[in-house]
């Protein structure tokens, strides 16, 4: 195919050129061209031949320089209108140089019908010989800024996920690190495992946030959280949390229910109360946390930049397959989010959060 391409088509582009020229001429003049000398038909058809050759090797020519000059820049239509008009200048000036001197010298001399056949038939196959053996440029220059436009948007998504994963909770370790230090006066085996609990959590958050986890992990990162709270939470705090084991062998991104339970201990008040729930209808995950607030000096957005973090990572990570839905009256608050994740089955596995965690710890 390479040595047609090469050797012999060239050839017949210059005689498809000077045929179609030909053709028309004879339908406006009435000549028969076979009808002519012989010797001149082979010499035409010969110098046809020839500037196919030649015409070709100008374009490939034409593309090297083409392709060094604007190398670097993609194949946009400014630069396409730009190479289209240089290989139509050069066809033009080559036909003339060519076919017009020929026209001149034989039938009945240069006539306006031949100059524009001249100019129009081969400029126009000019073009759709450009258009085809640049279209794997094209194509080729397409794909390339589609890999890179998704390069980009990957990037810009994981650089967002780590500025909100970042931003997730450093209030919450000075919290933790502050009930520390006071253990340490008052219980140093209490301390050692609030301690203990505390590097857990740290642990969990080295996870990878474009990974998915089995959300057993999410819960016992949930239990260790809760128990390390209700060291300093008030003796009043009533704190009811039912996970449904079912939800253990599905997968989800880490650390997307912990704002809402954190947020409950931050801003718990009033009847001091906390209910933690977490179950699986069909293949949705729901998780609701809802907790009591003051009745008065509560802010509107409870939360803050914690609840809104979470939004923006659950359209990140499940655009179209997520709700989360904030209800807040004067007493109450209350925050759901529903996931549709991807099923993944772990066999035999029927231990509970509270079993996980205290098998790591023995």
């Amino acid at each position: 195919m390479n040595n047609f391409r090469r050797y012999i088509f060239p050839g017949l582009y210059g005689l498809i050129n000077y045929l179609s020229i030909r053709l028309l001429l004879d339908t406006v003049t009435g000549m028969k061209f076979w009808e002519r000398p012989l010797l001149m038909n082979i010499a035409e058809l010969s110098l046809s031949a020839l500037s196919g050759y030649l015409l070709l090797g100008i374009h490939h020519r034409l593309y090297v320089y083409f392709d060094k000059r604007w190398g670097n820049d993609p194949m946009h239509s400014k630069r396409v209108w730009k190479e289209a008009g240089i290989i139509a200048l050069v066809t033009i000036l080559f036909q003339n140089v060519t076919y017009t001197p020929w026209a001149a010298l034989t039938d009945d001399g240069l006539q306006w019908y031949d100059a524009a056949d001249i100019n129009i038939i081969p400029l126009l196959y000019s073009l759709i010989y450009y258009g085809i053996s640049r279209s794997n440029k094209y194509l080729q220059a397409y794909v390339n800024n589609k890999m890179k436009l998704q390069e980009v948007m990957n990037d810009q998504l994981q650089a967002e996920l780590k500025f909100l994963k970042s931003q997730l909770h450093p209030h919450f370790i000075f919290n933790a690190l502050n009930t520390i230090y006071f253990q340490m006066d008052e219980d140093v085996r209490a301390a050692k495992k609030s301690v203990e609990q505390f590097s857990e959590l740290l642990r969990y958050q080295l996870y990878d946030q474009q990974q998915t986890v089995a959300i057993r992990h999410e819960i016992q990162y949930l239990h260790s959280f809760i128990n390390l709270q209700k060291v300093r939470a008030s003796d009043k705090l009533v704190l009811h949390v039912a996970f449904d084991h079912a939800l253990y062998d599905q997968e989800v991104y880490p650390l997307l229910l912990f704002p809402l339970v954190e947020n409950a201990f931050k801003y718990v008040g009033g009847e001091y109360w906390i209910r933690i729930t977490a179950s699986l209808d069909g293949d949705i995950i729901r998780f609701r946390v809802e907790n009591a607030i003051p009745a008065i000096s509560m802010p509107a957005r409870a939360g803050g930049i914690g609840l809104e973090n979470l939004r923006r990572r659950l359209q990140l990570l499940y655009p179209g397959k997520h709700t989360f839905d904030i209800n807040r009256t004067d007493r109450t608050f209350n925050a759901a989010i529903t996931i549709q994740p991807e099923l993944v089955t772990y066999p035999n596995v029927t231990t509970t959060a509270d079993e996980d965690q205290m098998r790591h710890h023995r």
